[in-house]
């Protein structure tokens, strides 16, 4: 799996976002800043959040974006789901099914789900807080 600038910059900005959740709302200005990524794009990003029912909107003055449940109930499968449609390494283990002729008789087949089972787990038992958590530890590290 490949993961594109969509699934990078959304799992980031999910992370960014969590870091704020109960203390307030983040604005794409803000995002897109800590990021170094143009608001355009981080919006794309976030409608397809939003879509997802990952997060949560408001406008005006103290408007922006906040995590629709908390952190440790979004998990970064989900997350990535919601942005690149699919967590498949191959297309004949995707979850719609796949388009693989061989894939009955293909003798690396039962790598890829055993890959793929073994990704799905990372991906939904990790959640978003755990992610801010060791992000918040990281920096801690770099400032010492």
């Amino acid at each position: 799996m490949m993961l594109s600038t969509k699934g990078r910059y959304g799992i980031k900005a999910m992370v960014d976002i969590a870091s704020e959740y109960g203390k307030g709302r983040l604005s794409v200005n803000q995002l897109a800043e800590k990021q170094g990524v143009s608001v355009a794009y981080l919006e794309q990003l976030i409608a397809a959040l939003k879509k997802a029912g990952l997060v949560d909107s408001a406008r005006g003055v103290s408007g922006g974006y906040t995590l629709s449940r908390s952190p440790e109930e979004i998990s970064v499968g989900e997350v990535l789901r919601a942005l690149e449609k699919t967590t498949a390494i191959v297309d004949c283990v995707d979850v719609e099914g796949s388009k693989c002729e061989n894939a009955c008789s293909c003798s690396a087949r039962p790598l890829w789900l055993k890959l793929q089972r073994r990704i799905d787990d990372v991906l939904n038992t990790t959640t978003i807080k755990d992610m801010a958590d060791d992000y918040q530890i990281q920096l801690e590290r770099m400032n010492k």
